[in-house]
């Protein structure tokens, strides 16, 4: 059995890296580059932790169409387990456009098969022997979320730790049901703006002080600036990014969580984590994609150590 089942969505992701101008309406631009890759944020986080040499098995929903194709060839190929990805031929699967930049980027989904995946579509069965679970874009997997809580509980009620990363919201919401869902969750990892939106603040300090005092542990993703926890005192825990010539930071928060993940399963201290988290998000973004050049643990491992 896998160490980390990750459930969630699945997508190929197009990526157009080097626009030059955003494109207006009527107009056209021109790009550096394209690559069709493995997407999804749920995706990305468990090729990272395969990557890194931990045990990943992946729950999702495609249709039975060339992009179904493509998401479960990929991750078959970073030796993840797909014995429970659903091809669906009732649907379409999901694609993502990111127009990439060094610094950023935009995002254009179409659900498809990504709004599809339900909480009852993870049975009991599936859980057993794992030790941990994560869902990733709570907020995107609108058939997912109502039933996420139940999800959580059930899966620690087996035994298994979790972890959450809510993704943006894309009406801007932020409903207060996740806060209900945290109650379940042993880790929870919002990027800067998403993170401030949910504490209902302009301040990371502050959104990480109101979200603190439950069952989870907020790690806040602050990019270029690295991330952010709280201490066992209270005191800010604050990591900076490892300095890396970037190509596109697409899913570079994801790779983040799971090397945050590796470090947090293997019993190291939060600050190491942190370390650890950096790194391979920081290392992701040498390559166009999110899966492309992620780190191995020998690679984070070489970045870390100097900080230890």
């Amino acid at each position: 059995m896998a160490s980390v089942l990750v459930v969630g969505e699945l997508n190929p992701d197009l990526i157009l890296q080097g626009y030059h101008a955003f494109p207006a309406v009527g107009k056209e631009v021109v790009v550096d580059d394209c690559v069709m890759t493995l997407g999804s944020a749920s995706a990305i986080c468990a090729t990272g932790l395969a990557r890194l040499g931990d045990a990943v098995a992946f729950l999702g929903k495609v249709g039975a169409d060339p992009g179904g194709d493509f998401c479960v060839a990929a991750l078959a190929e970073a030796r993840i387990d797909v014995t429970r990805v659903v091809r669906d031929p009732a649907l379409k699967t999901g694609l993502t456009v990111s127009l990439t930049s060094a610094r950023d980027r935009a995002l254009v989904s179409f659900i498809g098969a990504m709004g599809a995946l339900r909480a009852a579509d993870v049975p009991d069965a599936a859980l057993r022997g794992h030790r941990h679970l994560h869902v990733s874009s709570y907020f995107l997997q609108e058939g997912l979320r109502p039933g996420c809580r139940s999800l959580f509980a059930r899966a620690r009620a087996a035994g298994l730790t979790t972890s959450l990363d809510p993704g943006y919201d894309p009406a801007e919401r932020w409903e207060n049901d996740l806060l209900d869902t945290l109650a379940e969750v042993d880790l929870f990892f919002p990027n800067e703006v998403e993170v401030r939106a949910i504490a209902g603040t302009d301040s990371v300090p502050e959104a990480l002080r109101k979200l603190a005092g439950g069952r989870a542990r907020t790690v806040a993703k602050l990019g270029a600036q690295g991330c952010a926890t709280l201490g066992e005192d209270g005191g800010l825990l604050l990591v900076e990014a490892y300095d890396v010539e970037a190509v596109d930071t697409t899913g570079a928060g994801d790779s983040f969580n799971a090397g945050f993940l590796h470090a947090w399963l293997a019993g190291r201290p939060v600050e190491e984590c942190l370390q650890w988290g950096a790194a391979c998000g920081s290392l992701s973004t040498r390559g166009l994609g999110g899966t492309s050049r992620q780190a191995t643990s020998q690679e984070a491992e070489r970045l870390v150590r100097p900080r230890a």
